[in-house]
């Protein structure tokens, strides 16, 4: 019996199957029906076979057997195999039918060994958000730091789509898993897994996807990390597989050690499992794809957007204009003077807006002079003095009275104790803070006032910028104000490109677009092709991260803006498409402990990993909807159209749109949190970047456009939205 999956056929024998192309196999197993039984001596042992019948059904190929414990328990499993639109479906349906007293639990799992190679080197591996190629720049914590591991899984729900996807460097063959449907549930609210043990809860919907290289062995984790195996002679491995085990399973993962105990390499490994119990059933699904890519970009692009539309959430219902009108009635109520130093907290506590500092930054988290520059523009806009007093006073305290001998700017100050505090000059923040002041300049410059003091800022600053250019055309990440290194990455160095080539629409100096292009070089040669997206963030190690990317975005975006070569806005793309990965498209319940919080009532849909191997996420992929609709425009994709309308709306799930919720200012919205274990667990507070992230795309769309929502943009002509998306023709004019 055998089903085709476009050129792969499935071919069915002997109680098992195998997938060939052209007369060749690439993955098989032999033995399909897989249990892990959690026995009461709390071992986990597994142990698989082979269906006991194999028949073609008008549903499609239907593969039946039972799976006898070494104790005695009894499990049937009958797996549907189907067709649908162009992947592989496989229903599985388990019942206990006889279950003993040492038997506590089991897990299933549906897997495919690789026929190519039994080296896990040999593959590059994709989990949203968890896992990219091998990982090379991820944090130590992170899945396939050490490939001398049994198992790397990690819980669907840390991943913005419940996927997983591994290619054969080599040869570029290609095999995808996925969750057939968004229908997970609650797990049980009334116990934690917080050690390395296995754990029984019925009520758990959720799986892991992964890969593994098992041996016939049990692993038995101490809490603190350290592994004992157990030999199980009964049990069969057949090299490299791509696994959904389920329920859940995360490891074996780097982590920190605990105590005194000397473990030379601790490990996390938490396992769920259902009860064994006599008519206790599981039923899922899983989809399964087969494809050749010429390289990872491509592989993690289409993978990705096969998945994309079979589990995207629904759009949040979210009238944009009017939150944005309340986001900076908020920012204008919460900034203040103090003495010369005009700002907003860095740091305040929901649901009543308890402000604990007013330690401000120039960009990054503070967003100190981006916030400025709004609170100007909408103040000429809606005629409101107090914003535009706010909104200048701002600005010239950070121009006035920020600038060092060097020609580079203090970037962190704090406001209320009227100190500059100890942070190196960081390249994220200049790139930030810049931009937001040299905006404010032409946004004043265009209605006939000049601010020299701030273009002087500017200026200062660029020159800055080219005089310590590194040879190979980057940045250090960081500077000591004395001018010597701080920290010797070159990560930030897309950060301040965009800055630069605005800086050269201004002033007409050449320099400017020279220095952005070489810079544009180093970032295409080492961010984009060589995958080290990397240091995006100035409170986290130089790690692989989301913001990096944004920043590569925005970056290679402004060169194809002055300079259209195909190379920019391949890039551009490229970066795109890594990012968006990071973005959780499907939606899942989370138990939240906050009755304010909006997520008692919305969907999760919208956040996004921070860094890879996170379980959870914040908003900051609202700063990139207008990014990704201009990208659309550019390049005609429709995904980047459909995927900025998603961010423009289900970003603001997080905020309380309408004052319903309970938070004392109608559109504040909390930083992120952990809720890859489906309970949230976050930093309930609010800070400036939150809110900056979404006025500051919501601006940029009217200005351009004209209007606030994607689908309203979407009804001019398109030479007229073409025309409009040349933004550098009138920027400077």
């Amino acid at each position: 019996m055998k089903l085709n999956v476009g050129a792969y056929t499935v071919c069915f024998q002997d109680g098992g199957l195998t997938v060939e192309k052209g007369g060749k196999v690439l993955y098989f197993n032999r033995r399909p029906i897989y249990v892990s039984c959690k026995t009461y001596g709390a071992i986990n042992e597994f142990r698989d076979c082979a269906y006991e019948s194999i028949k073609e059904t008008a549903m499609g190929i239907c593969g039946e057997g039972h799976f006898v414990t070494d104790n005695g328990s009894v499990l049937f499993v009958r797996d549907l195999y189907t067709v649908e639109g162009g992947a592989l479906k496989i229903a599985r349906k388990t019942v206990v039918e006889k279950a003993v007293e040492n038997d506590l639990g089991f897990q299933t799992k549906i897997f495919f060994y690789q026929a190519q190679s039994d080296d896990l080197m040999d593959y590059h591996y994709f989990s949203p958000g968890q896992w990219y190629r091998h990982n090379e720049f991820a944090a130590s914590y992170a899945l396939g730091k050490n490939m001398d591991m049994q198992y790397y899984y990690r819980r669907e729900t840390c991943s913005g789509l419940p996927m997983f996807a591994m290619q054969h460097i080599t040869t570029g063959e290609t095999i995808s898993m996925s969750r057939w449907a968004a229908n997970a549930t609650l797990p049980s609210l009334d116990r934690t897994t917080t050690e390395n043990y296995a754990y029984v809860d019925p009520k758990m919907t959720v799986g892991s996807f992964g890969v593994s290289k098992a041996k016939p062995e049990a692993l038995t984790y101490t809490y603190y990390g350290h592994v004992m195996s157990t030999p199980l002679p009964n049990a069969q491995c057949d090299g490299v597989a791509i696994d959904y085990i389920y329920p859940a399973v995360d490891g074996q993962q780097p982590v920190m050690g605990r105590g005194p105990f000397n473990v030379e390499q601790p490990l996390r490994n938490i396992t769920i499992v259902h009860p064994m119990r006599e008519g206790f059933g599981q039923d899922y699904a899983v989809a399964v794809t087969f494809a050749n890519y010429p390289d990872f970009n491509t592989m993690m692009r289409e993978t990705w957007r096969e998945v994309y539309p079979r589990l995207k959430d629904r759009l949040f219902d979210v009238d944009n204009g009017l939150l944005f009108d309340n986001m900076m009635k908020f920012l204008k109520t919460v900034t203040k003077q103090f003495g010369s130093a005009w700002g907003t907290p860095f740091v305040a506590q929901l649901p009543d807006f308890d402000p604990n500092s007013f330690s401000a930054e120039i960009g990054f988290v503070g967003q100190q002079t981006g916030i400025g520059y709004q609170l100007l523009r909408w103040g000429v806009m809606n005629h409101d003095e107090e914003a535009i007093e706010k909104g200048l006073g701002i600005l010239d305290y950070w121009a006035n009275e920020t600038m060092t001998e060097t020609g580079c700017p203090k970037v962190w100050v704090h406001l209320s104790v009227h100190q500059f505090e100890p942070q190196p000059q960081w390249v994220r923040e200049i790139g930030d803070g810049l931009e937001a002041i040299l905006d404010a300049y032409v946004f004043e410059k265009k209605r006939g006032i000049e601010h020299a003091n701030w273009l002087d800022y500017c200026v200062k600053t660029a020159d800055w910028l080219v005089a310590n250019q590194n040879e190979d055309g980057s940045w250090y990440r960081s500077y000591n104000y004395d001018g010597s290194v701080c920290m010797d990455s070159k990560a930030s160095t897309p950060c301040v490109i965009r800055f630069l080539i605005q800086m050269q629409l201004v002033t007409g100096r050449k320099e400017y677009f020279d220095s952005a292009v070489r810079a544009g070089n180093w970032t295409y040669d080492n961010m984009y092709l060589g995958f080290e997206y990397r240091g995006g963030t100035c409170d986290q190690s130089d790690v692989l991260d989301k913001e990096s990317g944004i920043y590569c975005l925005f970056a290679f975006l402004a060169l194809y803006d002055v300079d259209p070569q195909k190379r920019w806005l391949d890039a551009a793309c490229g970066a795109a498409d890594y990012v968006e990965t990071f973005t959780f498209v499907w939606s899942f319940p989370v138990d939240s402990p906050y009755p304010c919080h909006p997520f008692t009532r919305n969907h999760i849909s919208g956040q996004s990993n921070v860094t890879v191997g996170t379980g959870g996420g914040d908003v900051y992929m609202a700063a990139c909807s207008y990014v990704y609709y201009r990208l659309y425009l550019l390049t005609g994709d429709q995904q980047y159209c459909d995927f900025a309308e998603f961010i423009n709306l289900n970003c603001k799930q997080a905020n309380d749109i309408d004052g319903s919720c309970g938070y004392k200012y109608i559109g504040m919205v909390n930083e992120g949190g952990g809720f890859g274990e489906q309970q949230y667990r976050g930093r309930y507070h609010w800070l400036p970047w939150c809110t900056f992230v979404e006025v500051d795309p919501s601006s940029r769309f009217y200005d351009t456009f004209g209007a606030y929502e994607v689908a309203e943009i979407e009804k001019l002509p398109l030479e007229e939205r073409q025309r409009r998306n040349r933004i550098y023709d009138t920027y400077a004019k």
